[in-house]
């Protein structure tokens, strides 16, 4: 998110900070002395005595050089009083940055994987809730602001400086550019695996996990409808990983929204058998026995843990939950003929 927040900076946020906290507001507690032009010597005296000047005044700031001070009172440009270096904003910036970039992200892609992948007969299912979607939507809207709190420190840390990520891929290699794909894949299903079969256990699950398990024929809206630490313990293994780890910064943007768009596609109650991968891949129909039969298929990509965990269940046809729409449709019409 370092690079994403830099990126915003240039084009939008140097700007929306400098005319929501500008410079100019803050003047007065410098004195007439401290706004003095460097040319002409003259002393120069804020003229900006509006409402919003006057209610953000109030507001704390970092120390403000005097040359900065007197740039914005001599020129037409802005400068804000909170520059990016300054922890508060970085923080507001991101939490902004992020929120707006999840919902951008869980609509289009949930909305496309509804469109175009998952079967709407499912919704005529026994166990499909009536105004479920609406529900989904609910309660991934509730859970986004929350999840985006959380989460914030691990950006911070990426903006800091603290993580392992990097830009040149000439530092660890093209090899490695390739390798970190997998291992970062691997690393993340192995942990995701264990805090999932974790909110599985009695102590939390009714109050953690549960609300995720309400959706029992789910649709790609239910891919972020979680209690929002459900959501946040569920993420922490794709930070901890670049602070750990050497990761290309664009890579780790590309894997961020690709975990993102895996996560809405295993929601849409798909039961396609029988590809080669199946046994390799935990995919939608894997996670489709996991809403509806709970202790089994934990994992996010790959089969290897649940295997390892011994809670792998294949897939087979005959678990289809489209045959129970289908017995329930034609028991209606037996019924209605009668």
């Amino acid at each position: 998110m370092d690079l994403v927040l830099q990126v915003a900076d240039d084009l939008v946020l140097d700007k929306v900070w400098a005319t929501l906290l500008p410079v100019t507001a803050f003047t007065a507690s410098y004195g007439e002395a401290a706004l003095v032009n460097a040319s002409s010597h003259i002393p120069i005296v804020s003229t900006d005595s509006t409402t919003w000047s006057h209610l953000i005044s109030y507001i704390p700031h970092p120390p403000l050089p005097v040359e900065l001070v007197s740039s914005s009172l001599c020129s037409s440009s802005l400068s804000s009083a909170w520059p990016r270096e300054y922890m508060p904003r970085q923080l507001i910036s991101l939490f902004v940055l992020t929120l707006i970039g999840v919902h951008f992200l869980y609509f289009s892609a949930a909305w496309l994987s509804y469109l175009f992948v998952f079967n709407r007969e499912m919704m005529k299912h026994p166990k499909f809730l009536k105004d479920q979607i609406k529900l989904e939507i609910q309660m991934s809207l509730k859970a986004f602001p929350a999840m985006t709190l959380f989460t914030m420190p691990w950006f911070e840390g990426e903006v800091l400086g603290y993580s392992k990520l990097y830009d040149n891929v000439e530092d660890y290699g093209w090899p490695y550019f390739f390798a970190s794909i997998f291992f970062f894949l691997v690393f993340t299903d192995f942990c995701i695996y264990w805090v999932h079969r974790w909110e599985h256990h009695p102590i939390c699950y009714k109050w953690l996990h549960k609300p995720h398990h309400k959706w029992i024929i789910p649709t790609p809206f239910a891919s972020h409808a979680f209690h929002p630490l459900d959501g946040y313990f569920q993420s922490i293994p794709y930070h901890l990983f670049v602070f750990l780890f050497p990761l290309q910064r664009l890579l780790y943007l590309g894997l961020f929204v690709f975990v993102n768009c895996w996560s809405i596609s295993i929601h849409d109650s798909d039961m396609i058998t029988g590809h080669p991968l199946e046994k390799v891949i935990n995919g939608p129909a894997h996670h489709t026995l996991h809403h509806m039969y709970f202790t089994v298929n934990y994992g996010q990509y790959f089969t290897l843990a649940d295997r390892l965990g011994r809670s792998y269940r294949q897939p087979e046809s005959q678990l289809d939950p489209l045959l129970e729409v289908k017995a329930s449709e034609e028991k209606k019409q037996k019924a209605k003929n009668e």
